[in-house]
């Protein structure tokens, strides 16, 4: 990723976000992936968010 991202969001909001979710037992979003193939990856994946 060779470009900036346009705002800053907080790790303890991502974070806070990814429990909430987890807890509701989200299901695949629009890319398909699930929560457990999300937490495989789980610090790589956030990061991306």
């Amino acid at each position: 990723m060779t470009e900036a991202k346009s705002y800053q969001i907080p790790k303890h909001l991502v974070w806070e976000a990814w429990k909430q979710v987890k807890a509701n037992r989200g299901s695949a979003g629009v890319d398909g992936v699930s929560i457990e193939e999300f937490e495989k990856d789980l610090k790589r994946n956030l990061y991306k968010i």
